[in-house]
């Protein structure tokens, strides 16, 4: 089918669903609705046989819904309606959950019903559980509200008290009227619930030093202490505040904006407060914390038998030079035990390369870009240069930009089936590079390797290892990929050929070096990206305000605005279009679906 995906943004289910439907053999276009008269032009130019909203904030107009199905991805199970609903849910500290496909009507969130997914509701941030179970629930059931659309044969249910519909509620907008901390008398467990309702957005509004700051994340500390809103220590850029039976972290700030002011966006904590912020003690997190422990850092090790894991969760999965550095410095202790094989990352986010943020509000963000990518160049170049071990990168979420590199680096690229990558650069006027010259075609040869830049389009996990961008696709929940890799790396550390392949993969190295030196593709990357570093008028430093900023583009982006033409495969290679999803096997929904 020709499907159009009309969204407020190419937010990560957005770029999901655009891949995952493609894999499918449908033609996708996205088309983002920007103002309210472009949707139904959008609509009469592409001519689409379906229309599905991902992540969509206004409402679909009567002229666009009458005359096309519509399908609306809401996340909440059936009978929830309003704009906060996952929200809400974690505010409520809800178990279970669910996404449910509606077909657009007059009324918001009220529609006949397609196709609903039940979700696990684990106690982590909004923007984990957006990216890993919901999007895991929204994709399952647009792929069968697709296939019932496709049958032609299926009759959506209205919502009513027997399928839940009748039951449901609306609720408002959770406004910061609900989500601000009473420090004085809330517990831990409250705080940190509000914090992750809001991770991602808006924030949650407080006073902090005589200003007003949004905070972003929140994870609980269990020792230390003081009177309840009293900040306590730093710990790698972030703050440690006191609650009324112990402590949180809170890794980021963003100033609240005032009317007239230039907009703001969210810092490392510390960062955020410079020249504010009192002298408190560093409190670093140990590499090998105890697993009895509930404190917060962004960097991990651990070992298993001959097997170390080196993860690592950045927010937003943006990597500082200092964070680079950081976990550069651990990669290298993590290389200095007796382990056979080491796994990098395994956290729900893998890494989306430098981070824009932080070089926005640089004093000279050429100068920032700069050492960050040099930063970020050095940690590829040890894990590319390892010779006496496998290193296998385990990508639970997604990857993109330089991260999508860093992934491509090591000797095996392990992938949750429920991963997006982004392999490539153009979007934000940078040619590229962490050595991607050398590991993009090494993988999937200089042809491959160039479309996909020119494209620059999201690649599922699925197509990801069609394309040989990745060894190994792990079928699982998003909680379970720590220890279905786990089990894995077990496994691969234990086989009797492991030996030999540390050495030929070491002789290989020595191959490669004599042909061509990694440092002549560094070199290569850099004087093109100094070159765009430091000239002012470059495109891409306007492409970065405008991202950190999050300025509204005037149009779709080309690349996403032409969909391929009707009856012909995708520019990438494409498998058989299949049946997938809850009823794969059958015609009959799977256990909570409906």
């Amino acid at each position: 089918m020709h499907i159009l995906l009309v969204a407020s943004a190419f937010n990560s289910l957005t770029q999901r669903l655009h891949a995952e439907l493609g894999d499918r053999g449908h033609t996708v276009a996205v088309e983002l609705v920007l103002h309210d008269e472009s949707l139904p032009h959008a609509v009469r130019r592409h001519e689409p046989q379906l229309v599905v909203a991902p992540m969509l904030k206004t409402a679909i107009p009567r002229e666009v819904w009458s005359a096309h199905t519509c399908l609306v991805v809401h996340p909440g199970p059936v009978g929830d309606r309003g704009p906060s609903s996952l929200d809400w849910a974690i505010h409520e500290n809800a178990g279970q959950w669910g996404v449910t496909v509606l077909q657009a009507n007059a009324e918001m969130d009220e529609g006949d019903i397609w196709a609903s997914v039940a979700c696990p509701m684990p106690p982590l941030s909004k923007g984990d559980l957006y990216r890993g179970e919901v999007s895991d629930a929204a994709v399952a059931a647009v792929l069968l509200a697709v296939e019932r659309f496709a049958a032609g044969t299926y009759a959506p249910a209205a919502q009513t008290a027997e399928n839940g519909g009748g039951t449901g509620r609306a609720r408002p907008y959770l406004d910061q009227s609900v989500r601000r901390i009473d420090w004085a008398s809330e517990p831990t467990e409250a705080i940190v619930r509000k914090l992750r309702a809001a991770d991602s957005q808006p924030g949650v509004l407080d006073e902090l030093l005589g200003g007003e700051w949004y905070l972003h994340g929140g994870h609980p500390e269990d020792e230390l202490r003081g009177q309840p809103g009293e900040l306590l220590a730093t710990r790698a850029g972030a703050l440690c505040r006191a609650t009324t039976d112990g402590a949180v972290w809170i890794p980021e700030l963003r100033a609240r904006r005032r009317p007239g002011e230039p907009p703001t966006f969210k810092l490392p904590a510390v960062q955020a407060l410079a020249g504010r912020l009192p002298s408190l003690p560093e409190r670093p997190a140990p590499l090998r914390p105890d697993a009895q422990r509930r404190t917060w850092t962004d960097i991990g090790y651990r070992e298993e038998r001959n097997v170390g894991f080196l993860s690592f969760s950045f927010p937003g999965g943006a990597m500082s030079t200092t964070q680079c550095r950081r976990l550069l410095a651990a990669y290298r202790e993590a290389c200095s035990r007796p382990t056979s094989v080491l796994v990098l990352g395994g956290s729900r986010v893998f890494s989306n390369g430098i981070h824009l943020n932080v070089i926005e509000a640089a004093e000279d963000p050429g100068t920032e870009s700069w050492a960050n990518i040099n930063a970020i160049d050095d940690l590829v170049e040890a894990v590319l240069t390892t010779t006496d071990r496998l290193v296998v990168s385990a990508v639970g979420g997604h990857a993109a930009a330089g991260g999508a590199m860093l992934a491509l680096a090591a000797d095996e690229v392990w992938c949750r089936s429920g991963a997006v990558l982004n392999p490539h650069y153009r979007l934000m006027g940078l040619y590229g590079s962490e050595y991607w010259t050398y590991t993009l075609p090494r993988r999937v040869g200089s042809a491959v390797a160039e479309r996909l830049m020119r494209q620059a389009l999201p690649v599922s996990g699925t197509a990801a290892q069609r394309l040989g961008l990745v060894d190994r696709l792990i079928e699982c929940t998003p909680q379970a990929f720590t220890e279905e890799v786990g089990l894995l790396a077990g496994h691969l550390a234990s086989l009797p050929a492991v030996q030999s392949r540390i050495a030929a993969k070491k002789a290989e190295r020595d191959r490669q070096e004599s042909l061509k030196p990694l440092a002549a593709f560094r070199e290569e990357e850099l004087a093109r990206m100094l070159a765009t570093f430091s000239d002012p008028r470059a495109p891409y430093h306007a492409l970065r305000r405008a991202f950190v900023l999050k300025e509204k583009p005037l149009r779709t982006p080309p690349h996403l605005d032409v969909p391929a033409p009707r009856g012909r495969a995708m520019d990438l290679p494409m498998p058989e279009a299949r049946v997938t999803g809850p009823d794969a096997e059958n015609s009959a929904p799977a256990p909570d679906a409906c």
